[in-house]
Protein backbone atom coordinates (compact mmCIF):
# COMPACT_ATOMS: atom_id res chain seq x y z
CA UNK A 1 0.00 0.00 0.00
CA UNK A 2 2.88 2.32 1.00
CA UNK A 3 4.25 1.80 -2.79
CA UNK A 4 0.59 3.30 -4.04
CA UNK A 5 0.72 6.82 -1.94
CA UNK A 6 4.89 7.37 -2.16
CA UNK A 7 5.71 7.67 -5.79
CA UNK A 8 9.14 6.80 -5.50
CA UNK A 9 8.96 3.56 -6.90
CA UNK A 10 8.55 5.19 -10.20
CA UNK A 11 12.21 6.05 -12.15
CA UNK A 12 13.45 9.56 -11.95
CA UNK A 13 12.84 9.52 -15.96
CA UNK A 14 9.03 8.56 -15.40
CA UNK A 15 9.22 11.57 -12.84
CA UNK A 16 10.78 14.05 -14.99
CA UNK A 17 7.32 12.99 -17.45
CA UNK A 18 5.01 13.00 -15.09
CA UNK A 19 5.99 16.81 -13.93
CA UNK A 20 6.44 18.29 -17.46
CA UNK A 21 3.15 16.84 -18.16
CA UNK A 22 1.04 17.74 -15.69
CA UNK A 23 3.31 21.73 -15.25
CA UNK A 24 2.88 21.87 -19.16
CA UNK A 25 -0.90 21.03 -18.91
CA UNK A 26 -1.57 23.51 -15.89
CA UNK A 27 0.19 25.99 -18.07
CA UNK A 28 -2.00 25.25 -21.32
CA UNK A 29 -5.40 25.52 -18.65
CA UNK A 30 -4.00 29.13 -17.64
CA UNK A 31 -3.88 29.76 -21.22
CA UNK A 32 -7.04 28.52 -22.56
CA UNK A 33 -8.66 30.54 -19.57
CA UNK A 34 -7.07 33.70 -21.08
CA UNK A 35 -8.39 32.66 -24.60
CA UNK A 36 -11.97 32.81 -23.15
CA UNK A 37 -12.19 36.31 -21.74
CA UNK A 38 -14.27 36.99 -25.38
CA UNK A 39 -16.82 34.26 -24.88
CA UNK A 40 -19.78 35.76 -23.14
CA UNK A 41 -19.48 34.98 -19.42
CA UNK A 42 -15.57 33.98 -20.22
CA UNK A 43 -14.39 35.67 -16.76
CA UNK A 44 -16.08 32.88 -15.04
CA UNK A 45 -14.19 30.49 -17.43
CA UNK A 46 -11.60 32.53 -16.83
CA UNK A 47 -11.72 31.45 -13.41
CA UNK A 48 -12.08 27.79 -13.61
CA UNK A 49 -9.43 27.84 -16.03
CA UNK A 50 -6.81 29.55 -14.43
CA UNK A 51 -7.67 27.45 -11.16
CA UNK A 52 -7.69 24.54 -12.97
CA UNK A 53 -4.35 25.18 -14.16
CA UNK A 54 -3.17 25.74 -10.68
CA UNK A 55 -4.40 22.61 -9.58
CA UNK A 56 -2.81 20.90 -12.35
CA UNK A 57 0.61 22.83 -12.01
CA UNK A 58 1.17 22.39 -7.99
CA UNK A 59 0.11 18.52 -8.58
CA UNK A 60 2.86 18.43 -11.09
CA UNK A 61 5.16 18.54 -7.85
CA UNK A 62 4.46 15.73 -6.38
CA UNK A 63 5.93 13.52 -9.46
CA UNK A 64 9.43 15.25 -8.20
CA UNK A 65 8.87 15.01 -4.41
CA UNK A 66 6.27 12.03 -4.07
CA UNK A 67 2.69 13.09 -2.61
CA UNK A 68 3.19 11.97 0.94
CA UNK A 69 6.74 13.95 0.94
CA UNK A 70 4.94 16.86 -0.77
CA UNK A 71 1.89 16.85 1.68
CA UNK A 72 4.18 16.97 4.40
CA UNK A 73 6.52 19.83 3.41
CA UNK A 74 3.54 21.55 2.17
CA UNK A 75 1.69 21.19 5.68
CA UNK A 76 5.45 22.27 7.60
CA UNK A 77 5.25 25.06 10.14
CA UNK A 78 6.90 27.66 7.77
CA UNK A 79 4.45 27.59 4.90
CA UNK A 80 1.15 26.46 6.68
CA UNK A 81 -0.20 29.69 6.32
CA UNK A 82 0.38 30.10 2.56
CA UNK A 83 -1.05 26.31 1.86
CA UNK A 84 -3.89 27.21 3.71
CA UNK A 85 -4.30 30.71 1.43
CA UNK A 86 -3.62 28.91 -1.51
CA UNK A 87 -6.70 26.04 -1.37
CA UNK A 88 -8.91 29.11 0.32
CA UNK A 89 -8.46 31.12 -2.75
CA UNK A 90 -8.94 28.09 -4.82
CA UNK A 91 -12.12 27.10 -3.54
CA UNK A 92 -13.49 30.82 -3.63
CA UNK A 93 -12.42 31.23 -7.13
CA UNK A 94 -14.24 27.91 -8.26
CA UNK A 95 -17.27 29.76 -5.85
CA UNK A 96 -17.84 32.59 -7.39
CA UNK A 97 -17.54 31.41 -10.95
CA UNK A 98 -19.69 27.93 -10.15
CA UNK A 99 -22.51 29.27 -7.14
CA UNK A 100 -22.23 33.12 -6.87
CA UNK A 101 -21.80 34.27 -10.30
CA UNK A 102 -19.96 37.15 -9.41
CA UNK A 103 -17.82 38.15 -11.67
CA UNK A 104 -15.63 40.93 -9.65
CA UNK A 105 -15.18 38.41 -7.16
CA UNK A 106 -13.53 35.73 -9.84
CA UNK A 107 -10.74 38.45 -10.70
CA UNK A 108 -10.26 39.30 -7.27
CA UNK A 109 -9.91 35.87 -6.02
CA UNK A 110 -7.66 34.79 -9.09
CA UNK A 111 -5.54 37.71 -8.40
CA UNK A 112 -5.46 36.51 -4.70
CA UNK A 113 -4.49 32.95 -5.61
CA UNK A 114 -1.68 34.16 -8.00
CA UNK A 115 -0.24 35.82 -4.83
CA UNK A 116 -0.83 32.73 -2.54
CA UNK A 117 0.76 30.92 -5.21
CA UNK A 118 3.61 33.09 -5.61
CA UNK A 119 4.22 33.34 -1.70
CA UNK A 120 3.57 29.83 -1.43
CA UNK A 121 6.24 28.95 -4.21
CA UNK A 122 9.04 31.23 -2.59
CA UNK A 123 8.75 29.13 0.35
CA UNK A 124 11.24 26.78 -1.05
CA UNK A 125 13.54 29.09 -1.70
CA UNK A 126 16.23 30.07 1.25
CA UNK A 127 15.45 33.66 2.41
CA UNK A 128 13.08 34.83 -0.42
CA UNK A 129 10.55 35.75 1.41
CA UNK A 130 12.74 37.96 3.62
CA UNK A 131 13.95 39.36 0.55
CA UNK A 132 10.72 40.30 -0.93
CA UNK A 133 9.24 41.74 2.87
CA UNK A 134 12.45 44.08 2.58
CA UNK A 135 12.05 45.07 -0.46
CA UNK A 136 8.19 45.55 0.22
CA UNK A 137 9.17 47.73 3.06
CA UNK A 138 12.20 49.32 1.27
CA UNK A 139 9.34 50.42 -1.11
CA UNK A 140 7.25 51.58 1.60
CA UNK A 141 9.77 54.24 3.49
Amino acid sequence: MHQVIDASTLSWSTRIKGFAICFILGFVFSILGAACFALPRGIILFGIFYTLGNITALSSTMFLMGPCNQIQKMFAATRIFATIAVFAFLALTLCAAFWWHKIGLVIVFCIFQFLAMTWYSISYIPYARNAVIKFFQSCVS
